[in-house]
């Protein structure tokens, strides 16, 4: 991801309120709401119980000192026992409780950022990095989840606790619970301070994790040209810096923090200090009891740890919600590319297509495609041909609508595409491309796109009527070959002929080739032509290739130049103009001679 863009999305993802943020959290627990209910009365009953504790143990230690009776001894200890196992076993209970809906909410925030991502434009999908995207998904999601399995629950506790021991303390004596008060105010400005800071440390570390992140799953795919042309040690140095700034702002991070636990630690023991100063004075000239003086030291341990406490819960909640910013970033991002209000559900296709004057770009006023008019019949074959950035391609794109058009109209059996549902117009439509995509798995479900409704006999058709079957009746495992990671075990003719196959079994009826055969080796390309004149009698065929020799069959040749059509026509007709199909044909012969020779 190029700095400058980074940076760009860092200063619009710094805009989010915290209350927008945390309102939108909560609303994912939502549906938990009982359980998290239940949560809350247990953590109740656990405060009153850790509350309770630090009174029995002084009132404990003042029946021993000043009035010792076994009997309200026995009694005391009985309730101070009680109080330990019943605020643990709660606890417990609690944990469990939290962790199980944690994990459930995580589980449908994940689920929901895939499934957005699943049906987004492809023209937003290819401006974010993929390491980006899965960062977004594996990483950010997981900060979530201590959020939801601790800090919710886990704040209130612990200012339900702070709260229930001042009262405690002014309970049992007001002189001393002042003197521990006047280390507030310093609790107050630390923490405040520390929250800002902790949450600028946050975001940097997340912006700076995910540009890492970016920068690896583009590298790793990219690894074979990395090594060809001895790269190694450039973009070594290249993740060397980004590396540098994940480490610095973690450092960053690592500091903030630490401070702050220290801080927190000095003002605990100035507390204590004071507890003793004063209380000792009072034990000695006996205004109070030595077991009061115990409680108090017991309730300032005890009022600082959830101090400590919610400064790691809040370090927690930072890194929460620096993610939540990067995760509503993206569920925030509208797809551009929507069915419009009564759009019709297409029950069969023809295969007729209509460009109608169709203006087309990119971004902005740059056009790919000027005034462009073309008709397609049904079960013609079509090819399109032109120099690189002609425009070829980008049509391709248009009537599976990938894209939408600025301009123009372009018709399927004689209906706007635009008025038609995506989902059942891309049903009808099979695209075979030059980078053949191969998922983990095997070849049957690569072919079936593990569609239970395909049956095996259906796959054999396929493979056999593209001609697949001739290497894979040659493997061990036939159609249970697995494939490995993007199908890298198979040549790159074989993994043509699969999409070949994965393209018929489905049954289309307007077939893309987008450069199908443009990296392959001739022999491969002998069986892939084979296979391409048979499908061209299952539905219309709209072909995008360099090699004019693959193309001279084709019903009609469309030519292009700089986004406009310069001729249409069949082979031999456009030869005979001697325009610009004439001159691409004579340079590619000239150039085969010139090989041969």
């Amino acid at each position: 991801m190029p700095r400058r863009i980074a940076d760009a999305e860092d200063k619009r993802l710094h805009t989010m309120k915290d209350g927008d943020i945390l309102k939108r959290l909560l609303h994912y627990a939502k549906p938990f709401t009982k359980k998290y209910i239940i949560a809350f009365t247990l953590m109740i009953i656990s405060v009153f119980a850790a509350i309770f504790e630090p009174y029995l143990i002084g009132r404990s230690i003042d029946i021993i000192v000043y009035n010792y009776d076994f009997n309200t001894l026995l009694s005391t200890l009985s309730l101070l026992t009680l109080a330990v196992i019943s605020g643990n076993l709660l606890n417990y209970i609690l944990t469990i409780q939290l962790q199980k809906i944690g994990q459930s909410i995580i589980y449908n925030i994940r689920e929901e950022i895939f499934t957005h991502l699943e049906y987004h434009d492809m023209g937003y999908l290819h401006s974010k990095p993929a390491g980006a995207l899965v960062t977004r998904v594996t990483n950010d999601t997981n900060k979530l989840n201590e959020m939801y399995t601790s800090v919710l629950v886990n704040v209130f506790k612990n200012l339900m606790l702070l709260i229930g021991i001042v009262i405690a303390m002014f309970t049992i004596n007001t002189t001393l619970t002042l003197y521990v008060l006047m280390v507030i105010p310093f609790i107050v400005f630390f923490s405040f301070v520390f929250r800002i800071l902790s949450r600028k440390a946050y975001r940097k570390v997340r912006s700076n994790l995910s540009r890492v992140n970016a920068f690896l799953a583009e590298h790793l795919s990219g690894m074979k040209i990395i090594q060809i042309f001895n790269k190694e040690e450039e973009k070594l140095r290249q993740f060397d810096q980004r590396n540098e700034k994940l480490k610095k702002s973690y450092y960053k991070q690592i500091t903030i923090f630490g401070i702050y636990r220290p801080t927190m630690y000095l003002l605990h023991m100035v507390a204590t200090i004071i507890i003793f100063y004063f209380g000792g004075l009072e034990a000695l000239s006996g205004a109070i009891k030595i077991g009061i003086l115990f409680t108090f030291y017991q309730y300032i341990n005890r009022f600082f740890r959830p101090v400590q406490e919610l400064a790691a819960q809040f370090n927690v909640l930072q890194s929460a919600f620096a993610s939540s910013e990067r995760i509503f970033d993206i569920l925030d991002k509208k797809k551009e590319i929507l069915d419009k209000p009564g759009a019709v559900d297409l029950h069969e296709m023809k295969g007729r297509i209509e460009f109608k004057n169709v203006w087309f770009a990119y971004e902005d006023n740059d056009w790919i495609l000027k005034d462009v008019s073309f008709t397609v019949e049904p079960q013609q074959s079509v090819a399109f041909v032109g120099a690189t950035g002609a425009g070829k391609t980008t049509i391709l794109r248009l009537i599976t609508r990938n894209y939408d058009i600025q301009k123009g109209q372009i018709l399927i059996d004689g209906i706007d595409i635009q008025s038609i549902t995506k989902s059942s117009l891309r049903s009808f439509i099979g695209q075979m491309l030059q980078d053949v995509f191969m998922f983990s798995g095997t070849i049957r479900s690569n072919i079936t796109l593990r569609d239970d409704t395909i049956d095996h006999k259906r796959v054999k058709e396929a493979c056999h009527y593209v001609n697949a079957d001739y290497f894979i009746d040659k493997l061990e495992n036939k159609y249970d070959e697995k494939v490995r990671e993007r199908g890298n075990n198979f040549s790159s003719g074989q993994r043509q002929l699969l999409s070949f196959a994965r393209t018929i079994t489905h049954k289309p009826s307007v077939m893309i080739l987008d450069e199908a055969t443009s990296n392959i080796d001739t022999e491969t390309e002998q069986i892939i032509q084979d296979s391409l004149e048979k499908m061209m009698e299952i539905g219309t065929m709209l072909i995008v290739a360099h090699r004019l020799s693959t193309i001279q069959h084709v019903d009609k040749i469309i030519v292009l130049s700089k986004g406009e059509i310069l001729e249409q026509g069949n082979h031999q007709d456009l030869l005979k103009e001697r325009g610009h199909y004439y001159k691409l044909y004579q340079l590619q012969y000239s150039k085969k001679l010139f090989k041969g020779a």
